[in-house]
């Protein structure tokens, strides 16, 4: 099943708050009835299908491609196909990596033609913006097939995801995993005008790429066996991402949108955020501010910290910077306990560090009494 087109509705959500839930094997099975199609009451047997790449060296790119299609139903039984020869190919159901064409129709997804200039915003406008680095063959059928990818993935789990989970993980995983294959492979440069294009997180290409006979192997023609072992490698490293995605990284960011939506309950102005749990915040707040078309107008966060101590940090001008959009008063950096609450005029200070990117208090009205005073230190400042 291709969802091109088809993502809104089609998913049957078991939900709970908007989030992933863990569900029994049979209650899964129902749930997702209406979304997968699940096995068959046709006993008759059908041909297994055919899903072409090319021979020789192997990369990444394919190496993914061709695990992702076999986690879907259409392809699962499917068998890989090895060979540049045309005739060859012309037998496969589907194409990745070779053969000169796109063309989504007929299943071709190569990208080494001239012509080739296809984007994930070009190929999925419906659910993703800004994302320009040209796709390799993973990015193809990452873009095409990703959504019913995950939701075969997650339910091999008896993970359940709403359309919005299941977006935002389409989008965290593309950021996270494939992107930095599809600017690899097709040797696009990480940084321009002094800013980065795209990350590497895994150096799964140089991994896989080693996995290649050497130039000098007794045995060069043993590239199809290998190419199943690096099947392997790739196959753990992407599962494990999406259970993290699913399991870690979206609890996160619904604590944080709840954190931005509450943010006025915590203070009139809406410059100060309380998580409810502490967990990692950055990325999150920095994207659903965009999301939320507010980038830029919270200032600090308060959260928990081990023990009964609350912390007080600036929010980032970028998410990995320690240079704050609103730092902690400069009168009290570096000054720790009673003195810091002397000067600071506040009960149960614990201290401030000596940048002003974060500090700490006994109380949450105590971390909160220190957001204000510094939010007003700081508009007297700009005065």
């Amino acid at each position: 099943m291709n969802l091109d087109g088809e993502f809104n509705g089609n998913l049957m959500a078991l939900t709970l708050s908007g989030s992933l839930i863990k569900t029994t094997a049979e209650a899964a099975l129902k749930v997702w009835k209406g979304f997968s199609v699940m096995a068959s009451s046709n006993k008759s047997p059908r041909l297994s299908k055919k899903i072409g790449t090319h021979d020789g060296v192997f990369h990444c790119d394919e190496v993914l491609a061709c695990f992702m299609l076999k986690q879907i139903p259409d392809y699962a039984d499917a068998e890989i196909i090895r060979s540049r020869n045309p005739s060859v190919l012309e037998t496969c159901d589907i194409v990745v990596d070779v053969g000169g064409e796109y063309n989504p129709k007929l299943h071709r997804y190569d990208h080494h033609q001239r012509s080739f200039d296809q984007g994930l915003s070009s190929v999925r406008p419906d659910l993703v913006k800004n994302k320009s680095i040209k796709l390799s063959s993973a990015g193809l059928i990452y873009a095409h097939f990703g959504i019913e990818v995950l939701s075969e993935m997650l339910k091999k789990e008896d993970l359940i995801a709403t359309n919005e989970c299941l977006r935002c993980i389409y989008l965290y995983i593309y950021d996270s995993f494939v992107e930095e294959l599809d600017a690899i492979d097709n040797g696009v440069p990480m940084y321009s005008e002094g800013k980065p294009k795209y990350r590497i997180n895994t150096h799964l290409c140089a991994r896989v790429h080693r996995l290649n006979p050497e130039w000098n192997s007794p045995d060069p023609d043993a590239t199809d066996e290998l190419f199943y072992k690096a099947m392997d490698l790739v196959s753990n490293e992407f599962k494990e991402r999406i259970l993290e995605a699913a399991t870690v990284w979206w609890p996160a960011r619904e604590i944080v949108k709840k954190a931005i939506q509450d943010r006025k309950k915590v203070h009139p102005t809406g410059e100060i955020m309380l998580l409810t749990e502490r967990c990692p915040w950055k990325d999150h707040l920095v994207a659903l501010e965009e999301e939320m078309g507010i980038s830029g107008e919270i200032k600090f966060c308060i959260f928990h910290d081990k023990g009964d101590s609350w912390r007080v940090q600036g929010i980032p001008v970028q998410p990995d910077s320690f240079i704050c959009r609103v730092f902690l008063h400069k009168d009290w950096r570096g000054i720790r306990d009673e003195e810091l609450s002397n000067i600071a005029g506040i009960e149960g200070c614990v201290f401030c560090h000596s940048t002003g990117f974060i500090g700490g208090n006994k109380t949450r009205d105590g971390a909160l009494k220190m957001a204000l005073k510094s939010l007003r230190a700081s508009l007297i400042d700009r005065e």
